[in-house]
C-alpha cells in the first residue's frame, strides 16, 4: 500500500491503495412501473430522479417510461427517499423562500 506520513502526523493514503482490496461494484437498479401503460421494469439509477422540496407534495421521484416514452412523476417518502439517495439517483434539492 502506497503510504506516506505528513508533516502533520496524518497519514497520506493514495486513492488506488485505499481501493486495491475492493471487487466490482454491482449497479443498484429498482423496480418501477408505469401508470401509463402498466409496464413492470427494472431502472438504473441514472435514469431517474429525485426531487426533495419542503413538503411530501414536492418531494417525487420522476422517470421516463422505458415501454411507452410516458413521464412519470410519484411521490416519495423518507424510506424512497432514503433508497434512492443511497443507490446514487440524482437529486435536486428545492430551497424553500
Amino acid at each position: 500500500m502506497s503510504e506516506s506520513v505528513t508533516t502533520s502526523g496524518v497519514r497520506d493514503i493514495s486513492v488506488a491503495s485505499a481501493f486495491s482490496g475492493m471487487r466490482s461494484v454491482t449497479p443498484v437498479v429498482f423496480r418501477a412501473g408505469c401508470p401509463d401503460c402498466r409496464g413492470r421494469f427494472e431502472l438504473a439509477a441514472g435514469a431517474l430522479r429525485l426531487t426533495i422540496g419542503g413538503s411530501s407534495r414536492t418531494t417525487f421521484y420522476s422517470f421516463t417510461c422505458p415501454d411507452c416514452g410516458a413521464a412519470v412523476r410519484k411521490p416519495a417518502g423518507e424510506r424512497v427517499v432514503e433508497l434512492l439517495t443511497g443507490g446514487g439517483v440524482r437529486t435536486l434539492r428545492l430551497q424553500m423562500p
